[in-house]
């Protein structure tokens, strides 16, 4: 089975816990405003067709690093987008005794995600925004499956980290900071919040694509910013980081 990766990085510490073997995979079905790899959203792009034995290879030949903590994580793009071909993989890297991390955006769902989702250790769910109008207007989908994902992993009792980034006029709002904490505040899987500030690392990606960057008039947080919607989540979730 072939998988298209985009790119890897060996020795990830952002993407789960402790070291990570990390593996960017191609396409993505959100077209998200900020979007950090904008090279991963189109199917194919520069991607590899990639063994996934090559992948298991990779990973059990770091696995004397990871330690206790550390493992694999599928990142992208959207993982889920290739959850077929994937799922034999998950399977062999359990069998080696890995840990695995999906860093997904739930919005793709069908019986491949969740044999996929149920093979997996932990998933790191990106929640864009809890507002359906906000949230369609930042990624061009809705959010409703990303919510439903959220609900299947809280009720077959599998961990989760969920993901926010704070983008200043986009998702930054207090009312929906608050609507966030109150949708989430009673799940019992969330092991993890992670609070993510804006960035604007990947704008020369859209230049080198040949892409309008669509929000060039915003900045990046500032302290007060990060320091407000910290305040007004830590109401709702004693689990949360601010990266």
């Amino acid at each position: 089975m072939q998988i298209r990766v985009h790119s890897y990085e060996s020795m990830g510490t952002f993407d789960g816990p402790g070291l990570r073997y990390v593996v960017f995979l191609q396409g993505c079905p959100f077209r998200c405003l900020y979007c950090a790899n904008p090279d991963t959203i189109d199917s194919v792009g520069e991607s590899k067709l990639t063994d996934a034995s090559y992948i298991l290879e990779q990973a059990v030949s770091m696995k004397p690093f990871f330690g206790k903590r550390g493992g694999i994580t599928f990142s992208g793009g959207e993982p889920t987008v290739q959850a077929e071909a994937l799922v034999p993989l998950f399977r062999q890297l359990k069998e080696a005794g890995l840990h695995i991390c999906v860093d997904s955006n739930g919005a793709v769902w069908n019986s491949h995600v969740e044999e996929l989702f149920g093979l997996a250790d932990l998933i790191l769910l990106d929640v864009k925004e809890i507002n359906a109008e906000r949230h369609e207007h930042i990624t061009s989908r809705p959010n409703t499956q990303t919510l439903r994902t959220a609900e299947w992993l809280e009720q077959h009792d599998h961990p989760f980290w969920l993901r926010y980034v704070l983008v200043p006029g986009l998702s930054d709002s207090e009312e929906d900071l608050r609507r966030l904490g109150e949708h989430f505040k009673d799940y019992k899987q969330i092991q993890r919040v992670e609070l993510l500030p804006y960035h604007r690392l990947g704008v020369h990606k859209y230049e080198a694509l040949g892409w309008e960057y669509k929000l060039p008039e915003v900045k990046e947080n500032t302290p007060e910013q990060l320091a407000r919607a910290e305040r007004i989540l830590r109401e709702y979730f004693p689990q949360l980081v601010v990266n």
